[in-house]
This record gives structure tokens, C-alpha cells and sequence, in this order.
């Protein structure tokens, strides 16, 4: 028979506590983190400009992207499938926007592109806090999706133009024909669906409304995607495109006139006044919807990039051993070093 005083039973107590509080720790870091560190990846090779390349002076292609933790898998699988595919992947200067200093982030792509030509700027987030409005789904709220709003601001002055990129795809062609194409007197060009149903991209709010309802007066608006964009810089920062795409927000805001994120006002300033660019460079949808996230095929036609648009990512659908077909061409530019589906061994 065991016996027990009672000086004993707060100590049990602080001991139970302390074991239940351990348990809860280590599921809650074998949730986030079965395998290794989710900032662990390979190095990627080294990528030399080839006999063809001019002076990189003169042919610098300027590539915006976002970067969080959250989506640095997919950015590292954009950037060295953008590297692998380029002629010339020494002119490729990439520009990467964040919230917040991450440490880790920031050494995992010294470490895992030792080479790669670089810049980092923090995006201000107060700027558009208070424009967001709440939308089908969580992810397209972050204020880091915004950022490409406000690009023209934040970038130096010297760049003119750029490729702004979403990080969940990859591209299968050489970058410098996107970048070659003739924006002519346009302030954007990115591929058009025109075949999409415009008007479900607004609300009856919008389309009832007899002032808002003519905002596309005069204008054949289509659907483009906000993840694959040229950008004349200098045209948006004299046409003060930055300040017309928030004050759609800020209606927004009153009135719910559109249910996504930062695509809609896009679209309320643009649409119908881009310059169409091949649909080759937009394989888009391969996420599936914003709800479900649900396989999807790809298009009919030829493909420079495939852009998993939509709820689901590769990487995660991977992972979870429940791929879709589409996942498998992500996979070879994955760098992930603990990626069990990885092509390389």
C-alpha cells in the first residue's frame, strides 16, 4: 500500500501539468513539421548566362514576388524553375516583398540559390489594413496579396517595367519572351478569358447599382489573372494606377460590390484596357475552385507556365499523398530536402 501526504499532491499536479503542456508541444511540432524543418531545402545548381547573352546591363528582366513562409516552397519551385529555363538566368533580378524580417526565410534563399542576383523590400501593410474586406476565403486576405498594388511605390525608380509572379507555379519556357512582349501604349498585358462569365465576379449590389453598373461603358472588360503580369511601372506611376485600385477598395468596403480579394478592383480598373498576352503564359485553375480546391485538368494548347491558382497547392496535395495529376510536373523543381516525392535522389 502506497501512502501520500498531502505536500505531495501539488507537486503531482505541476508534474501532470508539465507532462500534458510537453505532449502538446511535440504534437503540435509533429503537425507542423512531420519530416525536417519547413525551412529546409536543397541547394539548386549554379545557372550561367549562355554564349548568346548580351550585356546584362542592357537585358535586365526585373521579376517581383511575394515572400512568407507560408508559400516558400512554392516560391523556390518558381524561382528555379524561372532559372532552369532562362538563356540567360544571370540577368534575371528578382525583387521579393514580405511583411516582416523572417531570418529564416531570408537565409534559406542565400542558401539554397548562393548566386541568385536579389533584392528584399518590406511591404508597409498599414497602407492597405484598412481598405481589405473579408472574402470567400481566408488566404486571399492576407495583406501581402495586396502588395502588387503597390509595386511602382516600393520598387527603385531605375525599374521601368517588370514580370510581377505569384509563387504557386512554375515556369517551363524562357522568361525573356514574356518579358518581350510589346505592351504597345498599355499600362499592363497579361492573358485574357474572355470566354469566363465577367459578371459573377461582381455582386448584384454592383450590377444593380445604375452609376456602378457603367463603370465598363465603352469597354470590352475580360477576365485576367492577377498572378501573371507585365507592367509598364512608369505608366502606372503617371497614370496613378495605385490610387484608383484603392479607391475601388474603399467602396468596396461600404457597399460589398465583388466576393474575392485583391483581384476585383484590378478588374474594375483594367479590364477591357490591357494588352492581350498568350494564353501559353497562364496555364491557370490548376488549384482548382477558391472553395474545394478540386483536381483540375489542364488546358487545351501549348504551355510556357502552370499556376496552381485556386485553393489547392501541390506542395500540400503532395504531402498529403492525395496528389492530382497536374502536381506530378510541380514536383521535379521542388526543393523541399525532405520531400519523399521528390524526382531527384
Amino acid at each position: 500500500m502506497a501512502f501520500w501526504s498531502t505536500s505531495s499532491v501539488p507537486f503531482l499536479g505541476l508534474l501532470s501539468l508539465l507532462l500534458l503542456l510537453l505532449h502538446h508541444s511535440a504534437t503540435a511540432a509533429a503537425a507542423r513539421n512531420p519530416d525536417d524543418s519547413p525551412l529546409s531545402f536543397r541547394e539548386a545548381p549554379e545557372f550561367r548566362n549562355g554564349e548568346t547573352c548580351f550585356s546584362a546591363v542592357n537585358t535586365t528582366i526585373h521579376v517581383a514576388m511575394t515572400l512568407d513562409a507560408n508559400y516558400l516552397r512554392g516560391t523556390m519551385a518558381a524561382v528555379l524553375s524561372i532559372l532552369q529555363h532562362s538563356t540567360c538566368p544571370e540577368n534575371v533580378v528578382f525583387h521579393f516583398l514580405l511583411v516582416r524580417h523572417e531570418s529564416e526565410v531570408l537565409s534559406s534563399i542565400k542558401s539554397t540559390f548562393p548566386y541568385l542576383n536579389f533584392k528584399i523590400y518590406r511591404f508597409n501593410t498599414t497602407r492597405v489594413r484598412g481598405l481589405i474586406s473579408k472574402s470567400i476565403r481566408q488566404a486571399l486576405d492576407q495583406p501581402l496579396n495586396y502588395a502588387r498594388i503597390y509595386l511602382a511605390d516600393i520598387l527603385p525608380p531605375e525599374v521601368n517595367r517588370l514580370i510581377y509572379l505569384d509563387s504557386d507555379l512554375v515556369m517551363v519556357d524562357d522568361i525573356s519572351k514574356l518579358w518581350s512582349v510589346d505592351l504597345k501604349e498599355k499600362v499592363l498585358g497579361a492573358p485574357e478569358y474572355c470566354h469566363a462569365n465577367f459578371t459573377n465576379y461582381f455582386s448584384d449590389e454592383f450590377w444593380s447599382d445604375p452609376v456602378l453598373s457603367k463603370t465598363f461603358q465603352g469597354r470590352n472588360p475580360c477576365y485576367f489573372n492577377t498572378g501573371v503580369m507585365v507592367v509598364d511601372v512608369e505608366k502606372w506611376r503617371k497614370g496613378n494606377y495605385t490610387q484608383k485600385v484603392e479607391n475601388w477598395m474603399a467602396i468596396q468596403k461600404q457597399r460589398r460590390i465583388y466576393h474575392l480579394g485583391s483581384l476585383p478592383p484590378f478588374l474594375l480598373v483594367l479590364a477591357g484596357n490591357i494588352e492581350p498576352v498568350d494564353h501559353r503564359w497562364n496555364q491557370h485553375g490548376l488549384g482548382g475552385d477558391n472553395i474545394e480546391g478540386k483536381c483540375r485538368n489542364l488546358h487545351p494548347g501549348p504551355i510556357s507556365l502552370l499556376h496552381w491558382s485556386g485553393k489547392g497547392k501541390p506542395w500540400l496535395r503532395l504531402d498529403s499523398r492525395k496528389p492530382c495529376n497536374v502536381d506530378h510536373l510541380w514536383a521535379p523543381y521542388d526543393l523541399y530536402r525532405s520531400s519523399k516525392h521528390s524526382f531527384e535522389e
